[in-house]
């Protein structure tokens, strides 16, 4: 019900607005994967701009180099974002939480110098990127910005109803098992790095989706684009938000998008300030925590 009146309001709004609020269902969807991988798997990774950076690139080579529909992007995308992640969890899921930072890291600092390589520049666009054109929408009854949001949402709501029924099936408990303790998920018959390779997976299908929607909305993709600040944008979201609660990408989301605009006012020097001590106060459940914990105590104060 959320979703639909959310998707109906979008058409009372500016183009404008609508397009600020699909990007920031489009961080939402990032963030997701970031549940699923940090949350729920207890991992770590800097390697989210490099699967955004898979979707968007996948999109715009598809669009560039292929006479196929721009909506095929959406079946190959989460598949290469699945396989990324599912490889890297293969090498670095085993180890420890700091070496799973190191080897994340090695591959985002990699991504955008490995998108400007000779051999591959022509497919890619090099240092000057490719271009994307907008998504039409069905039969033109709607604007390409309120495409991509309905889009954004559908993707949006899909993915929190496949991470909700993964958190209650058995390979969600096995997941959870292998987070809080590892050495007993083993001796219980869990695989504990095929569990968090799969998790890996999800993580970069989700990420992966979302750099394809937004590679549509902007309409470029560009190898400066994926870098290690907007990893850490994605980690900073998903702290505010919320990792342990399916509620918290969509709070994340909707901070990413619209906070810094507030703070923009306010200077570089205060508004960092006023972000350290928002992420200190979201620990360790994020502003969807928060929430939670605030109605449960006014319920119980309740006569």
């Amino acid at each position: 019900m959320g979703f639909v009146a959310t998707a109906a309001l979008g058409f009372y709004f500016p183009d404008y607005q609508v397009f600020r609020f699909a990007q920031a269902a489009i961080w939402a969807i990032a963030l997701l994967g970031l549940v699923v991988l940090c949350g729920i798997s207890g991992q770590f990774s800097f390697a989210q701009a490099a699967f955004f950076g898979i979707g968007g690139y996948a999109a715009a080579i598809l669009g560039a180099h292929t006479p196929l529909s721009p909506y095929v992007a959406f079946l190959a995308v989460p598949l290469l974002g699945y396989g990324a992640g599912y490889g890297l969890g293969r090498i670095a899921s085993g180890h420890s939480i700091w070496t799973q930072a190191l080897v994340s890291y090695a591959l985002v600092i990699a991504f955008p110098q490995l998108l400007r390589w000779r051999p591959i520049e022509h497919w890619t666009g090099g240092v000057q990127g490719l271009y994307l054109d907008p998504l039409p929408p069905p039969g033109g009854l709607v604007s390409e910005d309120r495409w991509v949001f309905l889009l954004a949402l559908a993707f949006l709501g899909g993915g929190l109803a496949l991470t909700a029924n993964l958190i209650d099936s058995r390979f969600g408990r096995a997941l959870r098992a292998a987070r809080d303790h590892d050495l007993a998920a083993e001796a219980q018959g869990i695989s504990v790095v095929h569990v968090r390779s799969v998790a890996s997976g999800l993580a970069g299908a989700f990420i992966a989706v979302a750099g394809c929607l937004s590679a549509f909305q902007f309409g470029f993709v560009g190898p400066t684009a994926y870098n290690f600040q907007l990893s850490m944008q994605m980690l900073f979201g998903v702290v505010i938000g919320g990792m342990y609660s399916l509620a918290g990408p969509i709070a994340g989301g909707v901070f990413l998008e619209f906070f810094p605009g507030i703070t923009a006012s306010l200077g570089k020097g205060f508004s960092a300030l006023l972000y350290a001590v928002l992420l200190i106060a979201a620990m360790p459940d994020g502003l969807a925590g928060g929430l939670k914990r605030l109605a449960s105590r006014l319920d119980f104060r309740r006569p």
